[in-house]
């Protein structure tokens, strides 16, 4: 037993070295950039047998570090082509973290291509000594028709948050329902089923700065009379997209070409957030004061996990941080802090001068967080004596003054007496 412990422990400690090796790398590429490939438009869709096919092509810089020279190279394999090898690679430039940029390839479909799906790789590189990564893509090609009179409505959307903020993620969520309400429908003397098909759908954004990040649904199934089916899209905004009302649209190939439908999905971008506003005067007198804030959500819908917190230069607030949580779209809640000045700060000795004061508000949209700054307002530096000391010194003036009166009077009468 003896002689089997040394072969043990190294086996242990070589193990221990290799996964120390293997790990170092795995935390450097972490740290990299790291580009990630979506298509993210498919136009038409399905791809049309003998007709050219645009493709928009999304690229995302997922790592820490800034991408310097990013490529996108397309490779086409029968039955696509290119309408010109010139265009396989397209250049993007600089990319940082967390920030994205797409490119369209123009590609054309054999005239004898079968109906199906069929692949194709797409690479991209961070610069030009960078080595090539491959990805492969599934496009299908054509469509096929049926004889189910079932149609489809669109019934609901959901967007979550309900209006964007400029740089927000979000999904779009559509219901579909099949509104027919009997199992079959007699039309010129012949029976037909009135199943509902979704052979694809596929949303598309019509406003710069909007990407949907999901491919398209494909074989969505049957859908009886009366049934629904929630199809869900993940929607990126950009930081400088623009304010207001923006367009999606929603292609659904269903039953047959007769049947194949375009949906408007509208999108709300608000940038207004949290407002901060003083409620009473901000004054700290003899080092203290309660000061008091009325806190609004401007934004269209609700907001999460809102809290605000102040900062002044040789101030300390009680709490540090005020939790509200969650807020109504217009609900305005109104917060107190208690501002106690430490003498030990350079910032309060000697001085009346105003004290700067900074609130930040903290607060969720959907699963973006974020936070806003007030800062142009200032605390005044009040010095008062102390209302109770000079009372009581009147006060004992008072009565001093009232006992010799008593005095003197006492006196008199003494005198009058005898």
């Amino acid at each position: 037993m003896t002689g089997l412990k040394t072969p043990i422990a190294f086996v242990v400690i070589f193990l221990l070295l290799v996964s120390f090796i293997f790990a170092a790398p795995a935390s450097a590429a972490t740290a990299s950039a790291n580009l990630k490939i979506t298509i993210v438009e498919t136009n038409p869709y399905p791809a049309k047998i003998g007709q050219y096919l645009d493709l928009t092509v999304q690229v995302e810089n997922v790592g820490r570090d800034r991408a310097d020279d990013v490529d996108i190279e397309i490779v086409p394999e029968y039955p696509f082509s290119l309408d010109s090898k010139a265009n396989a690679v397209q250049n993007i430039g600089a990319l940082s973290p967390d920030k994205f940029a797409s490119k369209e390839f123009h590609l054309f479909v054999d005239k004898n291509a079968q109906k199906g799906i069929r692949s194709i790789d797409i690479r991209t590189r961070l610069d030009k000594t960078s080595p090539w990564s491959e990805k492969t893509f599934d496009i299908r090609i054509g469509t096929e028709t049926f004889d189910s009179k079932g149609t489809l409505e669109l019934k609901e959307v959901i967007s979550n948050p309900e209006a964007f903020m400029p740089g927000d993620k979000g999904t779009v969520t559509v219901i579909l329902s099949n509104t027919a309400t009997t199992p079959t429908v007699t039309i010129d003397g012949k029976d037909y089923d009135t199943n509902a098909r979704i052979q694809a759908a596929v949303l598309r954004s019509l406003s710069d700065g909007i990407v949907v990040l999901d491919a398209p649904y494909e074989e969505m199934g049957l859908l009886g009379p009366g049934d629904s089916i929630k199809l869900t899209f993940n929607i990126m905004v950009s930081e400088d997209v623009s304010e207001g009302t923006h367009n999606l649209e929603l292609a659904i190939e269903g039953n047959s070409f007769d049947y194949n439908s375009r949906k408007n999905i509208p999108l709300e971008v608000d940038s207004s957030n949290v407002r901060v506003i003083p409620s009473k005067p901000l004054k700290l007198v003899n080092g203290e004061a309660t000061l008091e804030f009325d806190v609004a959500n401007t934004h269209p819908n609700g907001f999460d996990s809102v809290s605000i917190k102040p900062e002044a230069e040789g101030i300390k607030f009680y709490p540090a941080e005020y939790f509200i949580g969650p807020m109504d779209a217009d609900e305005l809640f109104t917060i107190e802090f208690d501002a106690v000045a430490d003498p030990s700060s350079d910032n309060m000795k000697g001085t009346s001068e105003p004290i700067n004061l900074s609130l930040s508000a903290s607060y969720g949209n959907g699963i973006n967080k974020h936070e806003n700054l007030v800062s142009n307002l200032q605390i005044q530096q009040v010095e008062e004596n102390q209302g109770n000391s000079s009372g009581m010194i009147v006060l004992g003036v008072l009565l001093v003054a009232l006992a010799a009166a008593g005095v003197l009077i006492y006196r008199k009468r003494q005198r009058e007496n005898k």
